[in-house]
């Protein structure tokens, strides 16, 4: 399980322009603590008992703030890794939801199978499976192709299985397991699962909701600034995983109106984007002022002289950050 993630944002960077540092905005890490929790994301390691929901509903009585969302439900028994997003950063949650996801667990049989038959069987579950939704589900209960990345059984005691499963979004777990007890011929359940990655959130980072209340009510109290910094998150650190484009400074608030970007507008370009693809918009403080569909490669937007580049979807970015420096239905 040694591989990165297959969504991970390309480490190349093509430069098509070069601005003198700017005087607007300001990097994430110098946001006020107000700005941070306009923009700002919890990795908090859900405990064992409520709901997504119902963790929600926490965190708004600890913070105070009525706009929050999470990036993923887990169900009540199920621990680790759920994104929390406030205000603006809310506008990020669909494309969390649609990145891969990490899992730790354990699979408990129901009847006595060797440990190499268990490795076996388990590893023919790497690649496309096929599921249908549970009854309890929220969503559709129609037959569906989920990826898994990766599936590696860690520790075998009786028949309790230790398991960690690198997966699609959408992927049910529960019914994994299910799934490998039935080829096993003994059937199989669940019985614990934990996650410990989602998209770019690890859980060597997480924090609990202990640490969240102790947070505000040191900056409530004290006004004490320094463990709210280390529970709330930039957004940025939530969409590290997308490929990149940064733009002019002149091109920012045209795009925090929701226009497409121009080529003209773009500064620098990760590798590897294609059209269709999702991408971020940053700025050279790397701040993030919208998300959106790519309708060029990334080699055709350095050297494009016209023509719309990037068709923004989620834009987080307020007007009037930058400086209006553009005409009407050009964004760059």
């Amino acid at each position: 399980m040694s591989a990165p993630p297959p969504k991970r944002r390309p480490r190349e960077v093509f430069l098509r322009a070069e601005e003198p540092p700017s005087e607007y905005g300001k990097r994430p890490e110098e946001r006020s603590v107000e700005e941070l929790l306009e923009y700002g994301v919890v990795n908090l390691d859900k405990p064992p008992g409520p709901s997504s929901h119902e963790v929600v509903a926490w965190v708004r009585r600890i913070t105070g703030i009525e706009k929050v969302a999470h990036g993923g439900t887990l169900d009540p028994k199920v621990t680790g890794v759920l994104p929390i997003l406030f205000n603006r950063a809310i506008k990020v949650v669909p494309y969390i939801l649609s990145e891969d996801k990490e899992y730790v667990g354990v699979m408990r049989l129901h009847g006595d199978v060797s440990e190499e038959e268990v490795r076996r069987v388990v590893g023919m579950f790497r690649g496309p499976v096929y599921q249908r939704p549970p009854l309890r589900s929220a969503v559709k209960r129609a037959l569906r192709v989920r990826r898994v990345y990766d599936i590696e059984v860690l520790e075998v005691s009786g028949r309790d299985v230790l398991f960690r499963v690198w997966c699609e979004a959408g992927t049910y777990v529960r019914k994994l397991c299910h799934d490998i007890g039935v080829l096993l011929g003994v059937g199989a359940h669940m019985q614990e699962l934990r996650r410990v990655r989602s998209g770019s959130l690890r859980e060597e980072e997480s924090v609990t909701l202990h640490d969240l209340a102790d947070a505000f009510a040191a900056w409530r109290e004290e006004r004490d600034e320094s463990c709210i910094r280390q529970v709330v998150i930039p957004v940025e650190r939530a969409v590290e995983h997308m490929p990149r484009v940064v733009i002019r400074d002149g091109a920012v608030d045209a795009i925090a109106h929701g226009a497409p970007l121009m080529a003209p507008g773009i500064l620098a370009v990760e590798a590897g984007i294609r059209v269709g693809d999702v991408v971020a918009i940053f700025t050279k403080k790397d701040e993030l002022v919208a998300i959106g569909r790519a309708l060029m490669r990334s080699e055709q937007m350095l050297v494009a002289k016209r023509g719309e580049a990037v068709r923004p979807e989620s834009v987080l970015m307020k007007p009037g950050v930058y400086p209006r420096a553009w005409k009407t239905g050009k964004g760059g």
